[in-house]
């Protein structure tokens, strides 16, 4: 049976990139957009694809709770979920925070608490942290402060929140099922992709995993980094990648086969209770 998507802010960059490569592996994609001006633009990605691609028209700004974002779910009936819809630092700190914030967390639990969704990847950024990872010098650390409280403060806010909700409940959700004998291979992946400063580049390899804060990578390489983590067994944790020699499936394998997770260093139990502050 092949995948089906739900592709959330289907008419940003990042995602009109990924849309053709998800359905030439023949998986069906739900592109969710904001406005009926932007269908004909996602509906000429699904031209000659084996994959089917439907366009469901609703702002991210109307879902104002996970009841909301559980009505969608259950129209669409993905198993894979795809956040990559933003504010884009239009509209001020308060639509930045009612879309990468509420509206990001929304789908994240509602996502989470629906057992046929088996996977939920969420385009996040580097140095969405609260904590200086052990593999970071100095100068990374500064770097990740500036980006995170001088230049983008409120996005900031709002992506780590997300991240952190995305991690706690993942790894309730994966627990549970452990200790109700689900297979590890058909538990629970929720992906954190944390991409550096976002460029119009080509495609290229990638650095992924514990590396340093600061550096750019081609929106078509974190395209090629979503379906490559999708389709990998396992996937799962924050995943940094930045542009780089290796191969972006290689990488992804090679971060999964070594447990690699960028979440090393985050204080678990304080993001519980800022999330049960939510």
């Amino acid at each position: 049976m092949p995948h089906n998507i739900l592709l959330i802010g289907g008419h940003g960059k990042v995602a009109q990139l990924a849309t053709p490569l998800m359905l030439a592996r023949s998986w069906n994609v739900t592109s969710m957009i904001r406005t009926a001006e932007q269908k004909e633009t996602i509906e000429k990605l699904g031209q000659g694809q084996p994959g089917k691609l439907s366009v469901l028209v609703n702002s991210v700004e109307d879902v104002k709770s996970e009841d909301d974002a559980k009505k969608i779910l259950e129209m669409v009936r993905p198993d894979w979920v795809v956040w990559s819809a933003g504010a884009g630092g239009k509209g001020g700190a308060s639509r930045t925070m009612a879309i990468d914030h509420d509206a990001a967390i929304h789908f994240t639990k509602a996502s989470i608490h629906t057992p046929s969704i088996k996977k939920f990847l969420t385009v996040s950024y580097l140095s969405s942290r609260h904590s200086r990872p052990s593999w970071w010098s100095d100068k990374d650390w500064s770097y990740a402060q500036k980006v995170n409280y001088e230049i983008l403060p409120t996005y900031f806010k709002a992506k780590v929140a997300a991240d952190e909700v995305l991690t706690i409940l993942s790894n309730d959700r994966v627990a549970e099922e452990e200790k109700r004998g689900v297979p590890e291979e058909d538990r629970f992946c929720g992906t954190s992709l944390r991409p550096g400063s976002l460029t119009d580049e080509k495609s290229g390899g990638v650095k992924m995993g514990k590396i340093n804060s600061e550096g750019k990578v081609a929106r078509a390489t974190v395209a090629e980094g979503i379906v490559r983590v999708l389709e990998t067994e396992g996937a799962r944790g924050w995943l940094d990648m930045l542009d780089g020699e290796e191969d972006v499936g290689e990488a992804v394998r090679r971060c999964v086969k070594e447990g690699v997770d960028c979440v090393e260093g985050e204080d678990l139990e304080g993001m519980r209770e800022r999330i049960g502050k939510l």
